[in-house]
């Protein structure tokens, strides 16, 4: 009886655009087909890059779809065809990137897992920016909101990972010589996102992020950990149906991340409350963001929004509690005392984290 195994999936990750992730995928797929290995490529964008469009001379290109949408004919990965030619590799770029309306799936990466499931490996490439728990965090280093992102899991589940790094100085030295975009994009490119202060924080995201990937993969034994004792972190994020609890949401994610923990978000809803449709839409966004990170998303009905809390966090034995900054007034908190503070009473041996977050972000997003 013949078995199947999953592919193996290699992630190529950098900085920005420019350092070279494509580059340096195409150099591994020749030399592995110089060892007799089937490689193809399945999708490639060069975007005119000289250096590029000339290592991708030698290896088999997979022909794209055609797609038409809103009267106009776009391409994209042709996943039935990769999977008809079947090769023992294939090269995938710009791993985040989402798809013509019309496609089968609505992102790359979901091609991609198509393909592995099927049995073929693949090398994708990715920057650091389209990871979905960094997104805020990227928007306050650069000011910009990057709208093409990939679950936090794509990353972790990845068989390897590989920074392709080059200094800032470097980077912006390849965009001077046009390297990188047309000429007349490079002044406006280098006084915006190339700027060195964003290439730098940029740069230890990258590093900071397949170092903790690494980590993460070596911490094992939850398995022989009893039930009942907490030798791991467990991260609990409150949210509410303010629109700045997604910002919330994520920060929560990266807490949980950095900690190696176990990630749980709530929701505490009145019995006699009635959500509207934008508000149930925002918990419903909510609960799939969790999902993409991994964690189990909590639901419960009660008056009592810090009994809820507390029984929540004793029920999933909370180590970490994330929650916003409190809506209420001043005099609502000096009558009543904070929801911290109140929290704080119920518990013992629990960590809270109240982080600021910023309606502009938000809004900024949603317009987006």
């Amino acid at each position: 009886m013949q078995t199947y195994r999953r592919g193996k999936h290699k992630i190529f990750i950098g900085m920005s655009p420019g350092v070279g992730k494509t580059y340096r995928m195409l150099e591994e797929g020749h030399r592995l087909r110089s060892e007799g290995i089937d490689v193809a490529i399945g999708l490639l964008e060069t975007h005119n890059r000289a250096e590029t469009v000339a290592k991708a001379i030698g290896l088999e290109q997979i022909s794209r779809q055609s797609i038409a949408c809103k009267g106009a004919t776009f391409t994209e990965m042709d996943v039935g065809a990769i999977l008809d030619r079947h090769p023992q590799l294939v090269l995938v770029d710009e791993l985040a990137h989402t798809n013509i309306p019309g496609a089968e799936r609505e992102k790359r990466y979901q091609d991609v897992e198509e393909i592995l499931t099927a049995g073929i490996d693949v090398y994708s490439t990715v920057n650091i920016q389209h990871l979905e728990s960094l997104n805020d965090t990227v928007a306050q280093l650069t000011g910009i909101v990057v709208r093409e992102r990939i679950p936090d899991r794509v990353l972790e589940t990845a068989d390897e990972v590989v920074v392709v790094d080059v200094t800032p100085e470097t980077l912006q030295e390849r965009l001077r010589d046009g390297k990188i975009y047309a000429p007349e994009k490079i002044d406006s490119s280098l006084n915006n996102f190339f700027q060195r202060r964003n290439l730098a924080a940029l740069r230890e995201l990258a590093l900071r992020e397949v170092a903790d990937n690494i980590e993460g993969t070596q911490s094992n034994g939850d398995a022989l950990v009893p039930a009942t004792c907490n030798i791991h972190e467990r991260v609990l994020v409150c949210i509410s149906t303010y629109p700045n609890t997604v910002q919330l949401l994520r920060r929560g994610a990266r807490v949980a991340h950095y900690m190696h923990a176990r990630f749980y978000v709530l929701y505490v809803n009145e019995p006699d409350r009635f959500l509207t449709k934008a508000e149930s839409l925002h918990i419903a966004t909510c609960e799939r963001l969790c999902q993409e990170f991994g964690g189990e998303f909590v639901q419960v009905r009660d008056y009592n929004i810090i009994k809820a809390i507390a029984q929540t966090a004793q029920q999933y034995r909370i180590t970490q509690i994330v929650m916003g900054e409190s809506q209420k007034s001043r005099w609502q908190i000096f009558w009543k005392g904070s929801l911290t503070q109140q929290i704080l009473r119920l518990l013992k041996n629990v960590d809270i984290h109240i982080m600021s977050t910023s309606r502009s972000a938000d809004e900024a997003r949603s317009k987006s």
